[in-house]
């Protein structure tokens, strides 16, 4: 799969709620394209994440 195609799984994902799926996705994309959409995608969603569930990283 390209980058392109990552990112557009990782959306889907995220419109399911489906959060890990979506940042396994996102990191793929930016791991094969750095320059890709979902490396900002990727921020926003753990910035979210950190917003509703502070102990998510830090248990």
């Amino acid at each position: 799969m390209t980058a392109e195609e990552f990112y557009r799984k990782g959306n889907e994902y995220r419109r399911k709620g489906d959060w890990k799926h979506a940042i396994d996705c996102y990191l793929e994309a930016v791991e094969r394209d750095p320059g890709s959409p979902a490396a900002e995608a990727k921020k926003m969603l753990d910035d979210i994440l950190n917003y509703y569930n502070k102990d998510a990283y830090n248990p």
